[in-house]
């Protein structure tokens, strides 16, 4: 089959890669999708010029030559969405890889399509309003409990309102028909499914500031570099610096009610680790397979370059659709680099202008409308329930040159910055991020969440840590110089107490069963200890007559090097170390009056 009879069809002049250029095809529209070639392998339309289309290609383009077929869907690539997307596994245009895996095997079959949501599964929907109620967009018909963990709120489509002529309670599958709208055009049927263009953010009510912190657990995170709900959040780091296994950590860790984890043209092995962990690992607050409040979206390295690009789109509008029931949901993408590296490939092969190292000049606002589809919101619907997004993008700068374009167009949109360090991350200080060249401009915002949650003094402890962290780099400069002798018995008090702050609470352990997740009452009073026996030993040991060896020697010291060790329930251990601290201090006065 070389030519197609239909009259918006048309037909293959040019292939080069992932890009493939198409003559004749009528009333095609910009992002349509369309079916190339004898294989039907799925594209996207991305430039017209006059009656030729240049289109992105999402799956291996060998073998496919001019003269072929390009059929024109006049659809735009859009996610399914509905009960069944919680516990799967998808491509980068959101094909289930366990549906693909049963019908071709190991390798994927090119042109095979398979519905993103099952068709034949019945799920058990339970409505909450009545035949006569004026529905509006979003306004809540119903539920499905999708897993033990995630109750599956059926909406009014963002398009849709009038009066609910009817709706029905029992188990149905995705398409079949729940309920009828009469709107102003006329009758609608309503299904549990919806179908939503990935390139169009979802509609809301109105974006809200938000000031609750996203908890991760990550004592450097929580403490020093806190993150919003609906925040958004860079992590670049050089090749080996642990960027993946902070992403993990956050995603098995951190308080979001779903969880959408986007592996974005990383090694295959990265994600074989996410798809064999994430089912045996507990959530920590239900004990439930953390799998049970999980998408994952598995477009690796190996996988066609193009779909890296709509991996990133399909993930955040899935994730778009949870934040809309009102729930918080926390995005990780790993890595915008790759993405970013898709845009390039497919920029050149339509020899575009090339902006920085070859990067397309339009990189910066690509970025920038990807990350500002995150946020705390007011979803549509007469209930004005609110849903947050959280978007935590790692960055892959090439030889982790921080300078280069992915990663500074980034720094431009985003408000928190975890920078990793190859340094700690060879010494195996974990998280490798950075305390001096790391930020967040989420901290004024969450200081009254963070006093309320610990203690009103919080504000104080976190500046007097990351001055002294800033006065020991300082004085670090002088030791290579001069070395540690030349320094005031106060300013070598200072290394001390900054390394017990690195090793004893910057520093976890992710595989530790009690060290890979701190609590906030937890991580205040671990800081609390460190940072009262140095205004002791600082104010008082010191003065009164002390040595320095003298005050690392002490048996206390064992101690609060342990502390990150003691389990949650036995918090009373952490501040019995503190009355020690202050009996310390006591005895001192005692002895030498």
């Amino acid at each position: 089959m070389n030519k197609t009879n239909k009259e918006n069809d048309g037909i293959i002049i040019k292939v080069s890669g992932s890009l493939v250029v198409s003559q004749g095809l009528k009333d095609a529209k910009m992002y349509d999708v369309v079916n190339v070639g004898n294989e039907n392998l799925v594209g996207e339309i991305i430039e017209i010029k006059e009656d030729k289309a240049s289109i992105q290609v999402y799956e291996n383009t060998s073998g496919v030559g001019p003269g072929e077929p390009v059929f024109l869907t006049k659809k735009s690539l859009s996610v399914e969405l509905g009960p069944g997307l919680i516990e799967s596994i998808y491509d980068g245009i959101q094909r289930p890889l366990n549906l693909l895996h049963k019908k071709s095997g190991d390798f994927i079959v090119r042109g095979i399509q398979i519905p993103g949501i099952d068709r034949n599964k019945k799920w058990n929907f339970k409505p909450l309003l009545k035949a006569g109620n004026i529905v509006h967009p979003g306004d809540i018909l119903g539920t499905v409990q999708e897993t033990t963990l995630v109750l599956h709120k059926i909406m009014v489509p963002p398009n849709i309102q009038g009066e609910l002529l009817n709706i029905k309670e029992g188990s149905f599958n995705v398409e079949e028909i729940i309920a009828k709208i009469k709107t102003e055009k006329g009758e609608e049927n309503i299904s549990m499914l919806q179908i939503w263009p990935i390139r169009e953010p979802r509609p809301i009510a109105s974006k809200i500031k938000s000031d609750e912190l996203l908890i991760t657990g990550q004592r450097v995170i929580d403490a020093l570099f806190p993150v919003v709900k609906g925040g958004v959040v860079a992590v670049p780091g050089p090749f080996g610096s642990g960027k993946t296994v902070v992403q993990h950590q956050l995603a098995k860790w951190a308080n979001a009610d779903i969880i959408i984890f986007i592996g974005c043209g990383e090694r295959g092995n990265e994600m074989t680790d996410v798809l064999k962990e994430f089912p045996e690992l507990k959530d920590p607050i239900s004990g439930e397979s953390l799998m049970k409040r999980t998408v994952l979206i598995a477009n690796t390295s190996n996988m066609p370059v193009a779909a890296r690009e709509a991996s990133v789109y399909t993930g955040i509008t899935i994730a778009e659709y949870f934040r809309d029931m009102g729930y918080n949901v926390a995005l990780m993408a790993d890595s915008t680099s790759r993405w970013a590296e898709a845009m390039r490939e497919i920029s050149g092969r339509l020899e575009e202008m090339p902006g920085e190292e070859g990067y397309p000049a339009y990189l910066g606002s690509k970025i920038a409308a990807f990350y500002e589809r995150a946020g705390r919101i007011i979803c549509l619907g007469t209930d004005n329930r609110k849903g947050s997004l959280t978007v935590i993008g790692a960055v892959s700068p090439p030889g982790g040159d921080f300078s280069e374009p992915v990663t500074q167009n980034t720094l431009r949109v985003v408000k928190v910055f975890w920078g990793l360090d190859s340094q700690l991350a060879y010494a195996r200080h974990y998280p490798a991020i950075n305390w001096l060249s790391s930020y967040s401009l989420y901290t004024t915002d969450l200081e009254s969440f963070m006093q309320k949650e610990t203690d009103p003094e919080w504000p104080k402890m976190r500046a007097l840590t990351m001055k002294l962290l800033q006065k020991e780099d300082e004085l670090k400069s002088i030791v290579q110089l001069v070395g540690v002798d030349a320094l005031s018995f106060q300013e070598q008090l200072i290394l001390t107490t900054t390394q017990s702050i690195k090793e004893d609470f910057l520093q976890q352990n992710a595989y530790d069963e009690v060290d890979t997740y701190t609590s906030l009452n937890k991580m205040f009073w671990m800081l609390k200890v460190i940072l009262e026996f140095h205004q002791i030993s600082s104010n008082f040991l010191i003065k009164n007559g002390m040595s320095l060896k003298e005050i690392v020697n002490l048996p206390i010291r064992k101690e609060i090097s342990e502390m990150k060790f003691i389990p949650e329930i036995d918090i009373l251990k952490i501040k019995e170390i503190l009355k020690k601290i202050e009996e310390l201090k006591t005895n001192t006065i005692q002895n030498n009056d």
